[in-house]
């Protein structure tokens, strides 16, 4: 029997580049970025691979820097370079189940980044006391 589960919590490296199929499907690529125990140890890059509804969710709520956190199946895509004909691979996480992890502020925060208007409430610097 074998197992292959993955599970990473960490921050979003770029913006999700998000491909709409004729089909009606979606796909949303980028790459995450997790902490190892000791500060002084550089982080681990993934790359994700998220299909359908999850996709979508992506494509509307994280940004880079995002905090989520991932379940999904670890596979290796292979290709064939254009230019000299070899053949290429990189490791992927194929994503199950997006949780998008970061605070209210957080939320806030990419929403106006993105240009998107204020909701009216004050936000903590706002209030004086």
């Amino acid at each position: 029997m074998g197992v292959n589960s993955v599970t990473l919590v960490g921050r979003a490296g770029r913006d999700p580049e998000v491909r709409y199929f004729e089909s009606g499907s979606v796909v949303a690529n980028l790459t995450i970025a997790v902490n190892r125990r000791s500060r002084d140890d550089e982080p681990d890059w993934f790359n994700l691979e998220i299909w359908g509804k999850q996709a979508q969710v992506a494509a509307d709520y994280v940004k880079k820097g995002s905090l989520i956190g991932i379940t999904g199946s670890f596979k290796v895509d292979s290709w064939n370079d254009r230019n000299t004909g070899e053949t290429r691979s990189k490791p992927v996480v194929r994503v199950d189940r997006l949780e998008l992890l970061g605070s209210k502020r957080d939320s806030e925060i990419n929403r106006q980044e993105a240009g998107s208007s204020n909701t009216g409430s004050p936000s903590d610097e706002e209030i004086p006391f």
